[in-house]
This record gives C-alpha cells, sequence and structure tokens, in this order.
C-alpha cells in the first residue's frame, strides 16, 4: 500500500515503459503511412479520434472503478479481521481465565491462522505460521489442503472443550463461537476475491480502442502539425495508458505489490497486539516501509 501523497515519476515509467514504445513505435508508423501512402488522397476525419477518446474514457472509469471496489473491499475485510481478532483474544484472557494454558495455546494459534491465510492469498510458502503451532496441531494440518480453514476447526474443538470444561459459560461460548464464525466469513471473503477473475476482455478492449486512438489521433494531427504528431500522440496516449494501468494495478488486491492490501503489516499488527495482550516477552518488530514510500 502507497503511504506517500506523490508518485515518482520513475515509479511511473517503469510501469509504462514497454507501452510507450509500442506507443512512440505506432504513432511513427501512422505518421510515415498518412505521409507517403494517403496524404495525397483522403484526410482522416477528427471525429474518429474524438468519439474513440470518449469511448475509451467510459472503458477506463469502468474498469478503475470495479478494480477500486475490490481492493476496498478487501481492506475492509482485513479491518474486520484486525478488530476481531483483538476481541477474541480479549475474550479468551478474560472469560476463559480457569485454563490460562487452553487460553494462550487458542491465541498463539490464532496468529498461526492469519498468517496461514496471508501465505494462501499471496500464494507465496511462508510458514512463519509453524512456530506458534503444537506438533499436535501440524500433525492435523498435514491432512489438509486448506490449512487456514483446518486451524478454524481445531479452534472450535478447543473451544467446546473450554465449555465442557466450564471455562465459559453457555453465553460466553456463544459469543467466542460468533468470533470463529466471522473469522470464516472473513476467510471465505478474502478467497473469492483473490479466487474471481477480472473480465480479461475489459482490459484487453481497452488496450485495442487505446491502440486505435492513438494511431487515428496521430493520422489526424499529423495533417496539421507534422512530425511533432509523434510526439503529441504518444503523450495523449500515455495519460490513457497510465490511467489505465493505474486501476489495474488494483484488480488483484492480495498481489505482493505496492498497490496491494498491506497483509504483511496489518498480520504483523495483530500479532504484536495479541502477543503483548499475552505479556509475551518477546514481540516482533512492526513491518517497516519500502524506501518511505509503500509498505507490503
Amino acid at each position: 500500500m502507497l503511504l506517500v501523497q506523490n508518485i515518482r515519476l520513475s515509479r511511473i515509467l517503469r510501469n509504462t515503459w514497454h507501452v510507450d514504445l509500442i506507443m512512440i513505435a505506432s504513432c511513427t508508423a501512422a505518421y510515415f503511412v498518412r505521409e507517403y501512402l494517403i496524404a495525397h488522397h483522403f484526410s482522416i476525419p477528427s471525429i474518429i479520434p474524438t468519439v474513440l477518446g470518449t469511448a475509451i474514457a467510459f472503458f477506463i472509469g469502468f474498469n478503475n472503478n470495479q478494480a477500486y471496489d475490490r481492493w476496498w473491499e478487501a481492506r475492509k475485510v482485513w479491518g474486520a479481521l484486525v478488530n476481531d481478532s483483538r476481541s477474541f483474544a480479549r475474550a479468551l484472557i478474560n472469560y476463559a481465565d480457569n485454563d490460562p494454558e487452553s487460553v494462550k495455546r487458542m491465541i498463539r494459534r490464532h496468529i498461526a491462522f492469519l498468517y496461514a491465510l496471508k501465505a494462501n492469498l499471496r500464494g507465496t510458502v511462508d510458514e512463519i505460521y509453524t512456530k506458534y503451532l503444537p506438533e499436535a496441531d501440524l500433525q492435523e494440518m498435514e491432512k489438509h489442503n486448506n490449512k487456514h480453514n483446518a486451524l478454524l476447526n481445531i479452534q472450535s474443538r478447543d473451544l467446546q472443550q473450554l465449555s465442557k470444561s466450564g471455562a465459559v459459560d453457555g453465553f460466553r461460548f456463544i459469543e467466542i463461537n460468533e468470533m470463529l464464525t466471522r473469522f470464516s466469513d472473513s476467510m471465505g471473503m478474502s478467497e473469492r476475491i483473490k479466487n474471481t477473475i477480472f473480465p480479461t476482455t475489459y482490459s484487453y478492449l481497452t488496450k485495442v480502442f487505446i491502440w486505435l486512438f492513438v494511431v487515428t489521433f496521430t493520422l489526424v494531427i499529423s495533417q496539421d502539425a507534422g512530425p511533432a504528431a509523434i510526439f503529441l500522440g504518444w503523450l495523449i496516449g500515455f495519460v490513457f495508458v497510465s490511467t489505465q494501468i493505474n486501476g489495474m494495478s488494483l484488480v488483484n488486491p492480495f498481489e505482493n505489490n505496492s498497490a496491494g492490501v498491506p497483509l504483511n503489516q496489518i498480520t504483523r499488527t495483530i500479532e504484536i497486539n495479541l502477543l503483548q495482550m499475552l505479556e509475551e516477552e518477546e514481540i516482533p518488530e512492526p513491518v517497516k516501509p519500502i524506501n518511505d514510500e509503500y509498505v507490503l
């Protein structure tokens, strides 16, 4: 997630340089085609790039709105996980104080659940969660493909044991169990966002329309601007391309990049909060921003 108000021009150019080269080549080709093939036969109506530009604006606006909706939904899901995690730990510590070992085990297991979920969403092999789990949990997890779901199942079983032992009464059992249900809901919503592919036709057609617009714009403006039409065509195309790429960077909010939801920071924040609530001595450091520009 970006932390600064202004984005460095170098970052924008790194994201668009390959498209810029294609546009410059297309503008150059369009200029020479107009200059040597069609200049003496007919002129290109200016209405063509005007209509195309309007259509592209609608396409890019729609794409960016949908992409931001996906990103914001993902951020709300993980914001809810932060709040529910703190409430879950607080309820266990204060409601089940007759069994501190079970409380500690369940809270540490919840930290493992968050790290396992994060690794799944990022598509990475991150087994940091193993240090928070006893050997019995690790052996049971080996039987499951969905590690984080398996951890919720173990949590539910331990909560049932707390209820049977009288460590929590019926009302408190229901309250804590509802938190486990919310964890499952947040997990499911995160998986839905990750596994639902943004329609590729929207992105593809937008790219095609931008290319057609750049070519036709160069053909039209070269009638008056001459060779400068190459630069002007690229400049106008750069505006559309940058806007489109900026929106598409939010389509996959769990990607490990500067535009994604900062899962590392959020997970570490919850980890620190919960360990401090357990009065642990070894507390990890918060995740630091990269180049004071973004945090993962």
